[in-house]
């Protein structure tokens, strides 16, 4: 087994490795990148079946400074593609209606009654945001019950497939509540969160969101393997003087090499990052007990004359269906829908046929679209949308050692441009640590990365 030294070790070539990756580079860290799986991507993972490009992970990410940044790094910023239409709607009452994340739908739709929507304009006139509260009792305190059952609560707790109900604001509203302080109405950041007020627009690219990660793992080919497990993580013991409030060096274990790092950054699932950290940090053998959001993906081919992003199902519908992305109409691809069954509301159906799946998917889609759907394909995903229920309380108690960092879409907040400014920043701090000062290519994060 031989050894080689690198000053970052990164477990994982999800997009927040490969981003982390990039930004070490561009300040001359040097870095190396173990990846279990023979591709990159993580939990962005593109499909191609019968001719059709499909998504089996995140259906589009928003174009934000950083991203873009990305990807004119990694040679694809001539193959975004942007979505025609930013509509979003909700099936509510047997039909669908509008999501007001704008001034002139809100007047428009007919999603919420006059009374909702009056309602709902109160809002500033209430007290900011706790993160005592769960997110769904703020979100009926704000805005009332018929806006949250038909608009709010469907809308937020599709970005996770979670019952706001069961989320503590602490986590799944800490973003929100912060920009709550700047815009003066939650409903204000609420809308750059999920619609209409977003400056960035909706994005995937011509070969998928997998193009992103695939490009940057070829651009930095030399720093990243594939194939390449890691089953432990070992403080060196050589007698050398340990890291400055750390325990470090540490050897990152592999099947057939041991690479010594300086500083090790994990981004794996929470399960694997538990068995890794497991001897390295106070409250690490509870990772495996945060909670997933397992969903299922029904892949339709369908065509329609809707136009938009596609529809969440509101609270009190007797469909099992959770959301709708309207591929086809964002992107053009091809007749594409993409139905999300399962979630934390209904997490046994992922144990239904593919068949089963696909009976209920077709079927509500024609209820709600008014169109009929064949089945393309069906995809699991099991732990790629964290779940931000109580269960994350345990992350308090968690304690590592200053030269070991987690950097994941459940320790921080989930999105790929989420991810790529999570990258940035640690990476200046870990330019920090090496150099004593940031370099002067250091990027501040702003609130457009959101």
């Amino acid at each position: 087994m031989t050894e080689t030294h690198h000053t970052v070790g990164i477990i994982g070539g999800g997009i927040t490795g490969l981003a982390l990756t990039h930004y070490l580079a561009e300040q001359g860290v040097d870095s190396i990148v173990l990846e279990a799986a023979d591709e990159p991507g993580g939990v962005i993972s593109t499909k191609q079946v019968d001719g059709h490009i499909l998504e089996a992970g995140p259906q589009r990410m928003r174009k934000t400074p950083g991203v873009a940044e990305l990807a004119d790094a990694a040679g694809v910023a001539d193959r975004f593609v942007e979505a025609k239409q930013e509509d979003l709607y909700v099936y509510a009452d047997g039909e669908l209606g509008q999501a007001p994340l704008s001034v002139s739908a809100f007047f428009k739709t007919d999603l919420l009654s006059w009374r909702g929507k009056a309602r709902m304009v109160a809002e500033p006139l209430t007290d900011n945001g706790s993160p005592e509260e769960r997110a769904g009792e703020l979100f009926v305190r704000k805005f009332g019950q018929e806006a949250y059952e038909k608009f709010i609560g469907p809308l937020y707790g599709g970005i996770y497939g979670s019952d706001p109900m069961e989320m503590p604001a602490a986590f799944a509203l800490e973003g929100l509540l912060a920009q709550e302080q700047k815009a003066g109405s939650l409903l204000q950041a609420f809308r750059k969160r999920v619609g209409g007020g977003h400056s960035a627009p909706p994005v995937t690219f011509e070969g998928g969101n997998q193009t992103l990660p695939a490009a940057l793992c070829d651009t930095y080919s030399d720093r990243v393997h594939l194939d390449t497990p890691v089953t432990s993580i070992e403080p060196v013991d050589d007698g050398r003087v340990e890291a400055k409030d750390g325990s470090g060096p540490y050897y990152l274990e592999t099947a057939n090499e041991s690479y010594e790092v300086d500083q090790a950054v994990v981004t794996t699932p929470a399960d694997i990052a538990g068995e890794l950290l497991s001897d390295l940090g106070d409250g690490t053998d509870e990772l495996d007990n945060l909670r997933y959001n397992p969903l299922a993906m029904v892949f339709l081919e369908a065509d329609h004359d809707w136009v938009g992003k596609g529809y969440q199902v509101g609270y009190g519908e007797e469909l099992h269906t959770l959301g709708v992305s309207w591929n086809s109409q964002m992107f053009g691809r091809d007749g594409v829908q993409t139905v999300f069954l399962g979630g934390m509301h209904e997490p046994e159906l992922l144990q239904a046929s593919d068949e089963r799946l696909g009976e209920i998917a077709t079927r509500e889609f024609k209820e709600a679209v008014g169109t009929a759907a064949s089945v393309i394909t069906v995809e699991r995903l099991d732990v790629g949308f964290p779940a931000w229920d109580s269960s994350w309380w345990l992350l308090d108690d968690i304690d590592l050692p200053t030269d070991v960092h987690m950097a994941t879409n459940y320790t921080a907040r989930m999105g790929i441009p989420s991810r790529v400014r999570e990258a940035r920043q640690l990476a200046d701090e870990l330019a920090t640590l090496e150099y004593g000062t940031a370099s002067a290519e250091t990027t501040v994060s702003t609130p457009a990365d959101d």
